[in-house]
């Protein structure tokens, strides 16, 4: 209970302090008009509250992510709340805040576009494609769970209600944002808070008592926590697509230190449920044996259902159902706007037509091959997203160090967690069943000789830039 405790009141300290310093490094300006004003179109640019801004901000980057994967890394024990609160501080909200203000700072641009400012027009294109791919696998792993409960809790077969749940995502993905976003998003937010406070306090009441830190908890299948527990904890640690969702709330900020509390106190809050459910997790079923054999026989939708009902009665059970069905469709229709977003940022040089009907022309080439994925294994489909969420994340820091680079600020906040996520994901790629499923010590090898490569070629940048800074101040003098 100790380390819990003390991880929850990490991560609010955290926020207070280190979320000030990111602020202050980046640097901001109030007194700037934002898109939200400059580009207001009635559709994506325009004003929001920024305490409306922050739920809404928190449902798009959590759903059910920071539930189901602290779940599932609750089966390497008490380790996994050292990775949420340091990844969540230096790392996760780093990445988010990072993402939503540069988004800000260039008139509401997109991810992938972002990225092609800061790391080169070749890197834009790999990463559009990458980002499309991350959205489409998204949308669809959130969908085709939800779409089986409603199955099985109506009379609606399985493939009627996925036809309501794309009809729904139509209206989310082409309406304007405060039509159904801004609506009902904030009561879902609210929902998700709900679910995780009274989880939280019914853990101080359990008959098991939450276990404390200590390195020796491994996965019961003897898989290594390096570097697997950063790829099964994303959302609630740092989350990749979190950078493609940001851009959706940047064009509705009021002013700069609006950001803050948007986009670095959002993840924070993604941190404290993702510990809840990960403590919930080690201390329900008595242990990681125990909880590797409740998702066995019914995954963590399940567990998180069994977890819900026992601690909290019937209203644990409402809100369970709630949960597993409103939270992971609210994660694909932001994933479904955004790729809508995206391609119009990307083909908007060809595409001449005004904003609402491009926006639902645009939608079909995304919720056609979402709808095929769902026909899919829903395991199937996570394992992919996985890895290339924590890739499309790691580009992300790297393109704040190089933002930072540029503007003679200090690269670390960026580049050292940009450093050990490199290291993360190459190691991962190489060693997991999806990957080439190499020997973990040789992916540990070729993963670290990697991320060294990278980081030279980082450090080559800044040797470069360095030298110019001089030359600049002895043409000056």
């Amino acid at each position: 209970m100790v380390t819990f405790v003390a991880s929850v009141i990490l991560l609010i300290t955290g926020y207070i302090f280190y979320s000030k310093v990111v602020e202050r490094i980046f640097g901001i300006d109030d007194h700037r008009v934002t898109p939200a004003y400059s580009k207001n179109d009635g559709m994506d640019f325009m004003p929001m509250n920024w305490l409306k801004g922050s739920l809404v901000q928190l449902l798009n980057i959590a759903g059910l992510g920071p539930i189901f994967g602290a779940v599932m890394g609750a089966l390497y024990g008490p380790v996994a709340f050292i990775w949420i609160v340091f990844g969540s501080i230096f790392a996760g909200a780093v990445h988010d805040y990072f993402s939503g203000m540069l988004s800000l700072k260039h008139h509401g641009e997109q991810y992938p576009s972002i990225v092609g400012r800061y790391l080169g027009s070749a890197a834009k294109t790999i990463i559009n494609v990458i980002s499309l791919v991350l959205m489409i696998l998204v949308a669809a792993a959130f969908t085709a769970g939800p779409a089986q409960l409603i199955a099985e809790i109506t009379p609606l077969g399985f493939m009627a209600s996925l036809v309501v749940i794309f009809i729904y995502f139509v209206l989310a993905a082409v309406l304007p944002v405060n039509k159904v976003i801004g609506k009902v998003y904030p009561l879902f937010g609210a929902i998700l808070i709900f679910m995780a406070v009274s989880i939280a306090f019914s853990l101080f009441f359990m008959e098991q008592p939450l276990p404390n830190l200590t390195f020796s908890n491994m996965h019961p299948g003897e898989l290594p926590v390096w570097p697997l527990l950063m790829v099964t904890i994303s959302c609630g640690a740092i989350s990749g697509f979190h950078s493609t969702q940001s851009p959706i709330i940047a064009r509705t900020l009021k002013k700069e230190s609006d950001g803050r509390k948007v986009f670095y106190g959002a993840m924070v809050a993604e941190g404290i449920i993702a510990l809840i459910w990960a403590a919930a997790g080690m201390a329900f079923f008595g242990g990681p044996d125990g909880l590797q054999g409740a998702l066995a026989n019914g995954g963590p939708a399940a567990v998180v259902n069994e977890i819900s009902s026992t601690l909290l009665g019937k209203l644990g059970g409402v809100l369970a159902i709630l949960g597993v069905i409103v939270l992971p469709i609210t994660t694909g229709d932001t994933a479904l706007r955004s790729s809508r977003m995206m391609l119009v940022d990307l083909l908007n040089k060809f595409i001449r037509i005004d904003t609402s009907k491009k926006a639902a022309f645009m939608t079909i080439p995304v919720m056609v091959p979402t709808f095929l994925l769902t026909q899919l294994d829903y395991s199937f489909l996570w394992r992919y997203v996985g890895w290339t969420n924590q890739v499309v994340a790691t580009v992300m820091l790297w393109t704040g160090a190089i933002y930072l680079l540029n503007n003679y600020k200090n690269h670390f906040i960026c580049s050292v967690p940009a450093t050990f996520m490199t290291f993360a994901v190459s190691t991962y790629i190489f060693y997991a069943p999806e990957g080439l499923h190499l020997p973990y010590r040789l992916s540990v090898v070729l993963g670290s000789s990697l991320a060294v490569v990278v980081l030279v070629a980082f450090n080559l940048k800044v040797v470069s830039m360095k030298s110019h800074q001089k030359q600049r101040v002895s043409k000056a003098a």
